[in-house]
């Protein structure tokens, strides 16, 4: 992050910012301290590591956004929703750094769609996921019924841009994705992007923000 950028976050926030960088490190100690030092059996020690690994960050989630709601799609570097935003980041980062987890989820049907939820998702029945899709922001999802998502799809609800007066921001809006979508895989779909209902896209799709998507088609542009 470039100097610029640093001098918009107060001191305060330059400390947040580093201390959230710290909460896979700590939750990989707290679940490893759980597993090997609670005086309770083998199998309450692993429940117990599996709902801090699993449970601890989506419910820390849904508290930030309950306390700091994140309302705007144009977020200015150092303000109060882009810390949110990086605290939400910052919880999600174990699951990128070992997407195993998520793909364990998966393995049983309905239960990573089910724990998506629990980030405040909106994700509908019979969704698939196929093995390494990928997905940042998991709390910006909107996903209706019986959608499937091909392999290695991406799903990123932000970007970093910049604005008219060429300051970087971040542009944060969910991802929509109606009824009844086969979305190709490979296929990149970024902030905002809504896929019209009963629409099967192409494999190496990209949509640029704020874009719409019918008969494989974009019928609606950008917008800044």
């Amino acid at each position: 992050m470039d100097n610029n950028i640093i001098k918009k976050f107060s001191l305060s926030q330059k400390i947040l910012f580093v201390l959230f960088n710290y909460f896979t490190f700590f939750l990989l100690i707290l679940a490893t301290l759980t597993l090997t030092m609670l005086p309770y059996s083998i199998g309450v020690r692993v429940a117990l590591s599996l709902a801090i690994i699993y449970l601890l960050p989506p419910l820390l989630a849904r508290v930030a956004l309950l306390i700091y709601p994140i309302k705007k799609r144009h977020i200015p570097f150092g303000s109060t929703e882009f810390m949110t935003w990086w605290f939400l980041t910052s919880l999600q980062t174990i699951y990128s750094r070992f997407a195993f987890l998520e793909e364990l989820l998966r393995s049983v049907p309905s239960l990573y769609s089910f724990w998506l939820r629990l980030w405040g998702a909106k994700i509908g029945k019979m969704t698939y996921w196929s093995p390494t899709a990928k997905i940042i922001d998991r709390s910006f999802l909107d996903i209706g019924d019986f959608v499937s998502l091909g392999m290695g799809v991406k799903l990123n609800p932000h970007v970093i841009s910049k604005n008219s007066q060429g300051e970087r921001e971040l542009l944060l809006a969910p991802i929509i994705i109606g009824d009844n979508v086969l979305v190709g895989g490979y296929s990149l779909l970024t902030t905002g992007t809504e896929i019209c209902a009963n629409e099967s896209t192409n494999s190496f799709l990209r949509s640029p923000p704020f874009c719409t998507w019918q008969d494989n088609k974009r019928i609606k542009k950008p917008t800044r």
